[in-house]
């Protein structure tokens, strides 16, 4: 029952006043379009949250349980997403200013790494947008993992040089190259497919479909959640949508993590701007972080789900982390960082992002993902991670 959430007051207060701290300052010290994606970063946050709109839970339950209401979630939110994103990307500007989708060059470092990147989500617990939202609503365990995304994140940026000469062709927009109605047909009529494939997978193994439009057995609030998934999926376009038109390019997380990481090293004089990675850019290492879009948006995410998880009344961190799971964390965390920055991104940057941008690359990183998802949920099992499955009834 609603009247019976307990909501977490002190540390949601805080929350909040960080927020509005943070876009305040934002506003004052680097300007007002990124004070907003601070709180975009915040609004989405609270959204992933409340919609539980994870990556990780909704491929493994599919993989496991032929459960899909997870992934037809995700297939409406692509829909949308081209509907609203490609008809300004093939203009090339939205509100008068110049915007890029997320296109990069699909090739064999994008296999191998959305390859590690889909195992690692399943022993991390989370992909990329679930571990900031897990850290963000109290998850202690996700701090791990964290904190190895960002070591492989690392890892990954310092052998840019290598895995970058690896084969690949040419970054490929379907906006671009085929047009704006073929594009759109394309990719719809390919939601549609995946949709009704991963439907009646779900429909011969439970007989039915869980719903995305409800919640069930319960009653959704808007501000205490739980929300249904369908919120979530819109909540989520409509916020990245909101992000390409200030920062004039989609939702992405990871790259952050490679530059939290390189900027450790570089106070030790480690002279990361020398990498190939930072070879184009390297003012980001020594340019204040406030100024990043992607870091800014991240720490908002944070907060939002401590501001969604005590709203909920959930807030509850516990410390204690049995060692195979925290084996899992470090290892899952670890294979996510190095995988994003092999396939030029993660669930949101190479998939979600890369998908409503119209690039090859994000269709590639879902087919290689999903068969690295597929190991990671055999694997969970060997660090005593649970994987969901409905109990078959007995003949008695």
């Amino acid at each position: 029952m609603l009247n019976s959430v307990v909501v977490n007051r002190k540390p949601m207060l805080a929350a909040l006043a960080a927020l509005a701290a943070g876009a305040i300052y934002l506003s004052q010290t680097v300007s007002m379009t990124q004070a907003a994606l601070w709180i975009v970063g915040g609004l989405m946050g609270i959204s992933l949250y409340f919609a539980s709109f994870g990556f990780t839970h909704a491929w493994r339950v599919f993989v496991a349980d032929r459960k899909a209401a997870g992934l037809r979630a995700q297939m409406i939110m692509l829909a949308i997403g081209v509907l609203l994103f490609f008809p300004f990307l093939s203009q090339g500007s939205l509100f008068g200013h110049p915007i890029t989708g997320n296109v990069s060059p699909p090739g064999m470092s994008v296999v191998i790494g959305a390859f590690l990147f889909g195992i690692g989500m399943q022993m991390g617990g989370g992909c990329a947008s679930g571990t900031l939202f897990a850290v963000g609503g109290g998850n202690t365990r996700m701090i791990v993992t964290l904190l190895f995304f960002i070591i492989g994140s690392v890892l990954g940026a310092y052998t840019f040089g290598w895995w970058s000469t690896l084969p690949a062709l040419a970054p490929f927009s379907f906006v671009k190259s085929w047009g704006l109605g073929p594009s759109l047909a394309a990719n719809l009529i390919a939601f549609a497919a995946i949709f009704w494939l991963t439907s009646s997978a779900e429909k011969k193994r439970h007989g039915k479909l869980q719903p995305i439009a409800y919640i069930e057995g319960g009653k959704a609030s808007l501000f205490h959640g739980p929300w249904p998934m369908i919120w979530g999926a819109v909540a989520l376009v409509i916020l990245n949508f909101a992000t390409l038109a200030l920062a004039g390019k989609p939702w992405g997380i990871t790259s952050a993590f490679a530059l939290w990481g390189s900027k450790f090293l570089y106070l030790f004089d480690v002279e990361v701007t020398k990498w190939a990675y930072f070879a184009k850019t390297p003012q980001v290492i020594t340019n204040a972080l406030t100024q990043d879009v992607t870091s800014m948006m991240d720490f908002g995410i944070m907060l939002g789900a401590v501001v969604a998880a005590c709203a909920a009344g959930k807030f509850a961190p516990a410390w204690h982390i049995p060692f195979k799971s925290l084996l899992a964390a470090i290892v899952g965390g670890t294979l996510m960082g190095f995988g994003a920055r092999l396939a030029y991104g993660c669930n949101i940057g190479a998939y979600f992002s890369a998908i409503i941008s119209g690039s090859v690359h994000g269709w590639l990183w879902l087919v290689a993902a999903f068969i690295g998802s597929a190991v990671g949920v055999r694997i969970r099992p060997w660090f005593d991670l649970a994987v969901e499955k409905t109990p078959k009834l007995g003949a008695c």
